[in-house]
């Protein structure tokens, strides 16, 4: 596919999905993003603000297979993995595949769970496969986790491993619809004999390989590679940070970037771009220090002071042919 075509693509699977479900687009690009670059998401809201939905709404856009996971205190691991059992007919041991086995996986409230259970999607997240009593499982291709959370200040949640934090490319939320957003949703409640929105098919699975390839063809020029570099850099060195971003954050930081010049309709990526996914993909890899996060900083607020700090690149610096 070339550039217009991907774009036209992903602009229909954004108005599928912004058609039935009441949430600001650039949300929804900032979840296509994550998709394109190769990673997964996190989204992180009070619940009722439509995370189900909007999952749901990208698998059946995309032409994908969906699967639900409710994460609960008393999920296995094995729950989502998979297990092996015995087959009395055959007298055969055989692996019966768990909810992971899905191209979109919806890990709904995943911090509901133990670390243990949220630690049995890590090996899923970052190979694509799962291990199950020393044989390897490989998932759907393509694979891709939309995991949901509450906010960490509500009761009967636990915190996520740093190590699964730095497994989801882009972290962001849906927040509150506005006024005319909730009478939106007001109205379609009202109207229950109407027909709610649905959710068309646009694409499948053959072409979302090439989306997710397309990525790959967009150039990054040596300045902008520099100042991404500098910018994942800087949060190592803020008073208030204890571990800044890790150098596989500085990757997925390049690899969002081009994904969201894709989706501008660009084969080059530039500074804006960076500063565009910049807190979406690094706010959530900063472990803040114990004073900081005394004091109330907020993670985001770090990327956006570091953002204003790096000096960026000006136009006539970044080749825009090749």
């Amino acid at each position: 596919m070339d550039d217009d075509a991907v774009r036209a693509e992903c602009d229909a699977v954004m108005d599928e999905v912004t058609g039935a479900v009441v949430v600001d687009r650039d949300v929804v690009e900032t979840v296509l993003a994550g998709f394109l670059a190769g990673g997964n998401v996190l989204l992180e809201d009070v619940p009722g603000t439509g995370k189900t939905l909007l999952a749901r709404s990208l698998a059946t856009a995309l032409g994908l297979s969906f699967s639900r996971v409710q994460f609960t205190p008393d999920l296995l691991p094995a729950d989502v993995t998979g297990s092996t059992v015995f087959d009395e007919r055959s007298g055969d041991l055989e692996f019966r595949p768990g909810a992971l086995f899905a191209n979109v996986v919806l890990a709904d409230e995943i911090n509901r769970a133990p670390p243990k259970t949220q630690s049995a999607l890590l090996e899923a997240m970052a190979e694509g496969q799962v291990t199950v009593d020393g044989d390897t499982h490989p998932l759907p291709d393509p694979f891709f986790v939309l995991a949901t959370q509450n906010p960490i200040e509500q009761d009967g949640t636990f915190e996520l491993p740093e190590a699964q934090n730095d497994r989801f490319v882009v972290k962001t939320s849906l927040g509150y619809p506005d006024e005319d957003g909730e009478l939106t949703i007001v109205d379609r409640r009202a109207a229950r004999d109407a027909r709610t929105p649905t959710v068309e098919t646009v694409s499948s699975p053959a072409r979302v390989d090439d989306l997710r390839a397309a990525p790959e063809g967009v150039r990054v020029e040596d300045d902008v590679r520099r100042y991404l570099v500098r910018v994942a850099r800087a949060t190592r060195d803020d008073d208030r940070v204890d571990t800044g971003v890790s150098p596989r954050g500085t990757q997925r930081l390049f690899e969002t970037a081009r994904a969201n010049a894709l989706l501008q309709g660009r084969d080059y990526v530039t500074p804006d771009d960076v500063r565009d996914v910049a807190e979406p993909v690094l706010a959530h890899r900063l472990v803040l220090t114990p004073d900081a996060r005394i004091d109330g900083v907020d993670a985001r607020a770090v990327v956006r002071d570091v953002l204003d700090a790096v000096p960026v690149p000006t136009v006539s610096e970044t080749a825009r042919t090749p």
